[in-house]
């Protein structure tokens, strides 16, 4: 059996089936053009017919401003989409009307994985809302319609996540590049090589992009989170170009304003200019630190005791190794003793002669047993990284050693590192 319903040709005569969400939640707060607007539409929509705004505006009795101010309303509610087109008088809009239950009591209230699911849930999302909110932010500027949509198409068209629109709106902000077209060139590009987090985007960047990433840097140690003027710009492509500093030297500059009320950028380049100056009267490198000489003591002696150290656990892996060498250092030792016990009261130099005999004779056997056993014969020695000073600074005719200024490099690294133990 087939049922057939005949058809009402005049759609004036058919029904449209406005939703009570719309006249209980959007109605009575809506200015009544605005309503006129939605309502009049959503017939034309129902019937699938064409309606242009100016020929609206003529039946309604309204201005065609109106007839826009409307749509833009219902658009900033999430009662309608814009998609637009372009046409034979510029650019034109067609309008969606949104399920309004689907927006108040959808499924998802956050936005889905961008890259598997398919249907992206936007309208009435509280995460779609706050990235707008923060471009708006950065921008220092509402939103046109037409920006909006196109915001909206990198994420629910290009499968973008909105932190990285924000890394990229952001980004381009910081290259004084405020068109919109612009930046959606640059977001759809990082998206389409494969860049879908804000951390492969900045790693991408870190190798095409490494003096924003310079600034960026320099700005967060001052405690900026907005981008660096142009003024600023110069001061650190200065500091970086001109003076030759290093990023470390330069954040430790930046570190100096802990001190004071209110960190700028001209007090970090005074504290570079004096750097500067000081490393060009003592000629040292720009980037090497000041190392004061109680420092560069210390330093040394941390030296000397660390080649005491490992000289005593190379020792003592011998010993494990080769018994008979304690034995032998022992002897050594002890015959050390008597030698010096001799020389003290004086006795007969053939009594001392033959004691350093004996110890000669064992110093080789132990050279022997060590290199039998694949060791260097130097292996429990201390080694000092300098042998013609032993780690002092100075030489045995009390000049100053040629290791000295290779030891205050290490030192004001060595120093730095102390600090944050």
């Amino acid at each position: 059996m087939n049922f057939i319903r005949k058809r009402t040709k005049d759609f004036y005569l058919l029904d449209s089936q406005i939703e009570n969400i719309f006249i209980n939640e959007y109605l009575p707060a809506a200015p009544g053009d605005f309503v006129k607007v939605y309502i009049y539409g959503y017939m034309y929509a129902e019937s699938g017919m064409e309606m242009s705004n100016a020929l609206m505006a003529n039946q309604l009795g309204i201005s065609g401003k109106t007839v826009n101010d409307a749509w833009n309303y219902w658009e900033k509610l999430g009662a309608i989409r814009k998609s637009y087109r372009d046409s034979d008088g510029g650019i034109d809009f067609t309008v969606e009307f949104i399920s309004l239950k689907e927006q108040m009591y959808g499924k998802n209230e956050d936005i889905p994985d961008v890259q598997t699911d398919p249907e992206i849930n936007l309208f009435g999302n509280e995460t779609v809302k706050t990235t707008f909110e923060k471009i708006e932010n950065m921008m220092a500027r509402s939103l046109s319609s037409t920006e909006i949509s196109e915001i909206l198409s990198w994420i629910a068209d290009d499968r973008i996540a909105p932190e990285v629109i924000l890394f990229g709106v952001e980004y381009c902000l910081g290259k004084n590049k405020t068109s919109l077209r612009y930046m959606a060139k640059v977001i759809r590009n990082w998206s389409a090589d494969g860049y879908n987090t804000v951390a492969a985007v900045q790693e991408h960047l870190e190798d095409v992009d490494q003096r924003f990433y310079q600034y960026k840097r320099i700005l967060r140690a001052l405690g900026f989170t907005r981008n660096a003027t142009e003024t600023e710009k110069k001061m650190m492509d200065n500091w970086f170009d001109e003076m030759g500093f290093s990023m470390d030297r330069i954040l430790e500059a930046c570190a100096k304003t802990a001190g004071i009320p209110s960190p700028n950028f001209n007090y970090v380049n005074k504290v570079l200019e004096n750097w500067k100056s000081e490393a060009d009267r003592r000629g040292r490198g720009i980037n090497s630190q000041v190392v004061t000489q109680a420092t560069l003591n210390r330093y040394y002696e941390y030296l000397r005791s660390k080649a005491d150290r490992e000289a005593e656990e190379r020792l003592q892996e011998v010993y494990r190794s080769i018994p008979q060498i304690r034995e032998i250092d022992e002897e050594i030792r002890r015959m050390g003793v008597d030698l010096t016990k001799t020389l003290l009261m004086g006795k007969d130099s053939e009594e001392n002669r033959e004691i350093r005999q004996k110890m000669d004779r064992m110093t080789e056997e132990r050279a022997v047993l060590l290199t039998e056993n694949n060791y260097e014969m130097d292996y429990t020695d201390v080694r000092y990284l300098c042998e013609n000073c032993g780690d002092t600074g100075v030489t045995d005719l009390g000049e100053r050693c040629r290791c000295v200024d290779q030891r205050i490099e290490e030192a004001a690294i060595w120093q730095k590192k102390e600090s944050k133990v």
